[in-house]
C-alpha cells in the first residue's frame, strides 16, 4: 500500500464507550502504521480490551490476552513477532497513539496506547504513529474508568471491562 493511500485512511476504534477516530503519521512511522492497519484489517484487535488505564497519562490496549477465553496475562501478548522501533520527533501529547513495548526498543508488536495527557518523557523512546481526530470525549470516559491494582501493584486495571469491539481502517 502506498503512503499516498495511507494518508487517505483512518482507524475507527469502536469501544464499549463509543468510537474514536485516528489519523496516521505514515511519514514518520510507515512500518508501524502498516503493521497496525494489517492487524486491524485481519480482525486481530476485535474483542480485545483496554487493560491498562492511567488517568492523566494514557489508556493501553491491543493485547490478544484480553480477548474472552484467552489465557495469559493481559499486557503480555503479542502477534508472534516484533516491530522495529520508528522513534520520531512527534510529541506524546493528549490524543497521540503510540506503540507500547517492553524494555527493548524493538519489542513492540500489537499493543498500543493513546495519550490522555502530555507524556513528554516518552518522546523519542516510543513510536508515535498517529493522533485522535474524533472521539476525545470517548478517550475521556475510558481514561476516567475506575481502576484497581493489577499484577505489578500499579492501580491501572479497569474494574469494568472496556472492550474494543473493532478497529476498522476506512477512507478518511
Amino acid at each position: 500500500m502506498s503512503t499516498e493511500n495511507s494518508a487517505n485512511e483512518v482507524a475507527v476504534i469502536s469501544t464499549s464507550y463509543g468510537d474514536m477516530t485516528l489519523s496516521f503519521w505514515s511519514d514518520v512511522a510507515p512500518k508501524t502504521v502498516e503493521n497496525f492497519k494489517k492487524l486491524a484489517n485481519d480482525g486481530f484487535y476485535d474483542g480485545t480490551a483496554f487493560h491498562r488505564i492511567i488517568k492523566g497519562f494514557m489508556v493501553q490496549g491491543g493485547c490478544p490476552n484480553t480477548k474472552a477465553g484467552a489465557s495469559g496475562m493481559p499486557g503480555t501478548g503479542d502477534p508472534g513477532y516484533k516491530v522495529k522501533a520508528e522513534f520520531n520527533k512527534k510529541p506524546h501529547v493528549r490524543g497521540v497513539i503510540s506503540m507500547a513495548r517492553a524494555a527493548h526498543p524493538d519489542s513492540a508488536g500489537c499493543q498500543f496506547f493513546i495519550c490522555h495527557g502530555d507524556a513528554a518523557f516518552l518522546n523519542g523512546q516510543y513510536t508515535a504513529f498517529g493522533e485522535l481526530t474524533a472521539g476525545d470525549s470517548v478517550l475521556e470516559q475510558i481514561a476516567t474508568v475506575p481502576t484497581k491494582s493489577g499484577g505489578g501493584g500499579e492501580k491501572s486495571t479497569p474494574i469494568d471491562r472496556v472492550e474494543v469491539k473493532s478497529i476498522k481502517i476506512v477512507a478518511a
